[in-house]
C-alpha cells in the first residue's frame, strides 16, 4: 500500500502498490499542469485508489466521457486523473510518499517535449502514444 497527498496535505489518499503501467509524459498540457518538464504518472484500476482525507476538498475539472482531473481546492495540486471511461486512475507519482514497485519505463509525447529539456535516460520514447 502506498500513501500520498496534495501539497498542502488537506487531501490524502492510498493506492495499492499494483500499478499496471507508469510513464513520463512530455505533452504541453502536462508541462503546464505540473510546471515541470514532464509528469510522472502511474496507471491503476480506479477501485485500487481510495481517498482517505479531504474528499470534500477535491475539485473535479476537465470532465468528459473519458474521465476528469482531481485537484486539491486549496493548493490546486494535481492528485489524480480518471481515464478510460473512468475505469482507471492516473496517479501523479510525485504525490506519493512511498516508492512504487512499478517505475516509469517509457516516455510519451516526446515530439512535443520542452525544447530546453534533454531526456538523458535510455527508456523507450514515443513521439505520441505507444502503438
Amino acid at each position: 500500500m502506498l500513501t500520498g497527498s496534495c501539497y498542502c496535505g488537506l487531501v490524502g489518499f492510498e493506492v495499492d502498490d499494483a500499478f499496471r503501467y507508469a510513464f513520463y509524459c512530455h505533452c504541453s498540457r502536462c508541462r503546464r499542469r505540473t510546471g515541470a518538464a514532464c509528469a510522472a504518472v502511474g496507471g491503476i484500476e480506479i477501485d485500487k485508489l481510495r481517498i482517505t482525507a479531504g474528499r470534500e476538498h477535491l475539485l473535479k475539472v476537465d470532465e468528459s466521457e473519458e474521465g476528469y482531473r482531481c485537484l486539491c481546492k486549496r493548493c490546486f495540486s494535481p492528485v489524480y486523473d480518471t481515464v478510460r471511461g473512468n475505469t482507471f486512475a492516473h496517479v501523479q507519482l510525485g504525490a506519493l510518499s512511498g516508492i512504487p514497485s512499478q517505475r516509469p519505463d517509457h516516455h510519451i509525447y516526446v515530439g512535443s517535449k520542452a525544447d530546453w529539456h534533454e531526456i538523458t535516460d535510455a527508456l523507450p520514447r514515443f513521439e505520441e502514444l505507444p502503438p
